[in-house]
């Protein structure tokens, strides 16, 4: 099982939703960086489980532990070492899941690839394990600000509801439960997502994300093209299904006179139909990309399944799940994001943080 990611700025993590502690080691952090705790520990409280009417229950404060790499608060080059305990976890609910494989989760994909599985919350395949992601992209966005680039992720689509994305004021994403800047769209979005919980059901939605102050050149031009690298990281995050850069598959039915990028003053373009990359690498102009999430597959209605023999049978899940993941997912895709751009700026060695 391969649980490393980046190339110089690197995440290694550990841990299982129901285990001791869930956590990481950064490598390749750039000596000298102030590191800011509360900063920190703030992006950690927007995926914090149970902090609002659409998110589950469970109650963990998700407190970070820094075991390492960091002096007088700033980094030391060293590799940073942390943890999060877990306290509210109930294994007791997902003792009747021992021997029967959940629909649409990877019980029955880790069996098979393993031949074994914790079955307690998902074990390592419960997005409990973002929880190293937020740490390590909070890590990176502390660097990225030095450089004058921000990452901002925000809902766009909940269901049906779609945010119009047009004259967006950022600043009110976090405004409200949902993280939408629209507040009608946001009341609209909520009450759709209570309505669906009181069903016992779910419903999935799409996260978009804006890249500012990002260089021109960061990027490939053949096989870890900029966008290839975000894709990858964002289709790597729990029940994330799908990745689109800039105008995406509405470009499909485009044609190049509508999609192409008009050159204005100096090197600016008067459009950003490329969403800030071309070729696989940056040009300058904000990043700008969109992910879809599934509906989460634990719903609270009796569902037919098979068990661990192959026979039918019917199952019910318990427990305390969010009815949609897109909310407590836009600080993970802006996490994703920082490391990405960080890993890639890096790698350039052009400039010196």
């Amino acid at each position: 099982m391969r649980n490393t990611f980046g190339q110089i700025f690197t995440l290694t993590s550990f841990g299982e939703s129901h285990g001791e502690a869930v956590g990481g080691v950064v490598d390749g952090m750039p000596a000298g960086i102030d590191i800011d705790l509360d900063f920190i520990q703030a992006e950690l409280n927007r995926r914090r489980p149970g902090q609002s009417r659409v998110s589950t229950s469970r109650e963990e404060s998700d407190r970070v532990e820094f075991l390492s790499g960091i002096f007088e608060g700033k980094s030391t080059g060293c590799p940073i070492g942390f943890l999060v305990r877990n306290e509210n976890h109930r294994s007791a609910d997902y003792d009747a899941l021992r021997d029967v494989f959940r629909p649409s989760h990877a019980d029955f994909t880790y069996q098979q690839k393993f031949g074994l599985r914790d079955h307690r919350g998902g074990g390592r395949s419960s997005a409990r394990v973002t929880i190293s992601r937020v740490v390590a992209g909070a890590l990176a966005k502390l660097a990225l600000q030095q450089l004058g680039i921000s990452v901002q992720a925000y809902t766009s689509q909940i269901g049906d509801i779609v945010l119009d994305g047009e004259n967006l004021d950022l600043l009110l994403t976090e405004t409200n439960i949902v993280r939408c800047p629209d507040p009608e769209k946001a009341r609209q979005m909520e009450d759709l997502i209570l309505k669906i919980k009181a069903e016992g059901d779910t419903v999935g939605g799409v996260v978009s994300c804006v890249v500012k102050g990002c260089p021109v050149g960061i990027g490939e031009p053949e096989f870890d093209k900029l966008h290839a690298r975000l894709g990858y990281a964002m289709l790597g995050i729990n029940a994330a299904k799908g990745f689109e850069i800039g105008d995406g598959f509405s470009s499909a039915a485009m044609r190049g006179s509508e999609a192409n990028d008009i050159f204005g003053e100096g090197f600016t373009t008067r459009t950003n139909h490329s969403g800030g990359v071309q070729g696989g690498i940056s040009n300058g102009q904000d990043i700008v990309f969109r992910v879809a999430f599934k509906p989460v597959a634990t719903i609270l209605q009796q569902q037919q399944t098979v068990d661990n023999q192959g026979n039918t049978t019917m199952m019910q899940a318990r427990g305390r799940h969010d009815p949609c993941v897109v909310p407590r997912a836009v600080p993970i895709v802006e996490a994703m994001a920082a490391m990405v751009i960080l890993d890639q700026i890096l790698l350039q060695k052009t400039v010196k943080l």
